[in-house]
């Protein structure tokens, strides 16, 4: 039976659907850490006049996020693999809910930087915590969808959350969406206690034909695998996806740091025309997330080819973005740029669920670990990105030679697609 037949035949026999609402919690989980993170990119042009800092301190207050997450993506991974999402998640979310709200508390540079570091070293572990669930609740057909849409609810949160923060601001101040969205963090992470479970064996709801269609129709359990951390940094394979993910993450980081600025400065807009602007481009990803992963995922039903599935999705995306990513800083037209990027943003995205669906193809129960040790090197790109920019920008006192670097990086990652094998895995079966 090819695997068209067979995702027929299970799917018909799946009676629950246990394994949609983890997906779905999943992309809550997803849009909070967007709404938390982007948020004080919104609010950034308020909080540089009342506190008096250049492109150089926002850009430097933009990175300490980054370097925050960044370096605590490799022991949360690990951590998640040994204790499981369900503690992990509940208590890394209450962890930078709370930082979230300490913001409104930053009264000078140090401050920011500081809230920021320890804010994003507590949202290091949510991408590999989600993607270690979804090793244990979803069907390898499903996979690229699932990372799909996810990533399509948190760049859907951060569109959203580029005009909500703008509105709310006028209202009331930059202060007070920081308090709201840290309260929406404490309500997830409580749901997420007290109904998820690591195991779909261990949860009431979940049938035993959808537990057959989540193991792939297998019956008995399958291998452990062991991972070793000199084999597994000594695999190309890994070098090639955690180098594709550092030009990713730091093409994907001007859009979500620099763009209202970029729209304000350059194309002259106001601060709520900025924030309505940059929901465009953060909206086309939002539907081209979940597109390329689905997308992936079907063409892997149709031919049973993992890697021609994973890398047709991921070298098209990026092309796109080459080329957009150049027309819309160059386009003449504020119109025309703003609709230049949301293609460029939409092609960007079209690669993120086909990336990190590759984690779990060849990371199997270590797909946390191995998913940590991607996004770590996509957060170093997106910890350069803000310095990088505002530098250039103020070096050249222009924003093209910045976009111009990101269209190359979009290149050299299209390229390694070339050399990415997601059937090759970075890990042994144990011999035990």
């Amino acid at each position: 039976m090819n695997v068209s037949d067979q995702t027929v035949v299970d799917a018909a026999a799946a009676k629950t659907s246990v394994r949609y609402r983890v997906l779905w919690l999943c992309v809550a989980l997803y849009a909070i850490t967007y709404m938390d993170r982007v948020c004080i990119y919104a609010a950034m042009p308020i909080i540089a006049k009342e506190f008096s800092f250049d492109k150089l301190t926002q850009g430097l207050i933009f990175s300490a996020f980054a370097w925050g997450y960044s370096s605590l993506q490799v022991p949360s991974g690990w951590l998640v693999d040994r204790i499981g999402p369900r503690r992990m998640l509940s208590g890394i979310v209450l962890w930078w809910s709370a930082f979230t709200m300490f913001t409104v508390s930053a009264w000078n540079l140090t401050s920011f930087v500081v809230i920021r570091f320890l804010f994003g070293a507590g949202e290091a572990g949510a991408f590999p915590s989600a993607t270690r669930a979804f090793s244990r609740w979803l069907a390898t057909s499903e996979r690229g969808f699932a990372q799909g849409v996810t990533h399509s609810g948190s760049r859907l949160a951060g569109a959203l959350t580029h005009g909500v923060v703008a509105a709310l601001i006028v209202i009331w101040g930059w202060r007070m969406p920081f308090l709201l969205f840290g309260i929406v963090g404490i309500i997830w992470a409580a749901v997420w206690f007290f109904w998820y479970h690591d195991c779909p064996e261990d949860h009431r709801a979940v049938s035993a034909s959808e537990l057959r269609w989540i193991n792939d129709g297998k019956t008995v359990a399958q291998k452990k695998s062991v991972l070793s951390w000199k084999k597994l940094l000594g695999r190309p394979n890994m070098w090639y996806v955690c180098v594709m993910y550092f030009c990713y993450g730091y093409v994907l980081w001007i859009f979500l740091s620099w763009l209202p600025t970029y729209f304000a400065e350059v194309r002259g807009f106001s601060l709520v025309k900025s924030g309505v602007y940059t929901m465009i481009p953060l909206l086309a990803g939002t539907i081209t997330n979940s597109l390329g992963g689905w997308l992936s995922d079907r063409l892997y039903v149709k031919t049973g080819d993992l890697r021609y599935s994973r890398r047709l999705v991921a070298i098209g995306g990026f092309s796109v973005a080459v080329v957009f990513v150049t027309l819309g800083v160059l386009a003449p037209d504020p119109t025309l740029a703003v609709l230049a990027m949301s293609l460029a943003v939409g092609g960007l995205e079209l690669t993120t669920g086909v990336s990190w669906a590759v984690p779990l193809d060849i990371g199997q129960d270590h797909s946390g670990t191995v998913s940590s040790v991607m996004n770590m090197f996509g957060n170093w790109g997106g910890a350069i990105s803000p310095l990088l920019v505002a530098w250039l920008v103020q070096r050249f006192h222009s924003w093209t030679p910045a976009f111009i670097l990101a269209s190359f990086l979009c290149l050299v990652a299209g390229l390694l697609w070339f050399k990415i094998d997601p059937t090759q895995s970075v890990v042994e079966e144990s011999r035990v």
